[in-house]
């Protein structure tokens, strides 16, 4: 009996750990605090749909505003705006980037 319980507990670990790696395998650090990874294509792909023309100069996890993403991007005109994306890469906010000069 103490054998089936530990492995159930075992297989259920497994399984946390294999549904938090799933997180990290889509949105991995680039060592400059930036995102990269599929979904971080996404973010950028969504956030170019969103803001025509741009181009991107970032993309991050961000939490600000109830989003998941912040994609910096460089619009046509050198302005520079922060798109912010939710879970499903659907805008949340595009605001101007508060560091562009």
């Amino acid at each position: 009996m103490n054998l089936k319980r530990n492995t159930l507990i075992a297989g259920g670990a497994a399984a946390i750990l294999a549904v938090g790696g799933v997180g990290v395998a889509d949105a991995v650090s680039d060592g400059d605090g930036g995102a990269t990874g599929p979904g971080a294509e996404q973010a950028k792909a969504a956030a170019l749909r969103l803001v025509p023309g741009g181009a991107v100069n970032a993309v991050e996890r961000d939490g600000e505003k109830g989003a998941t993403w912040e994609v910096e991007v460089r619009r046509p005109d050198g302005s520079t705006v922060d798109v912010r994306l939710g879970a499903n890469y659907e805008k949340v906010a595009i605001d101007r980037d508060s560091e562009a000069n």
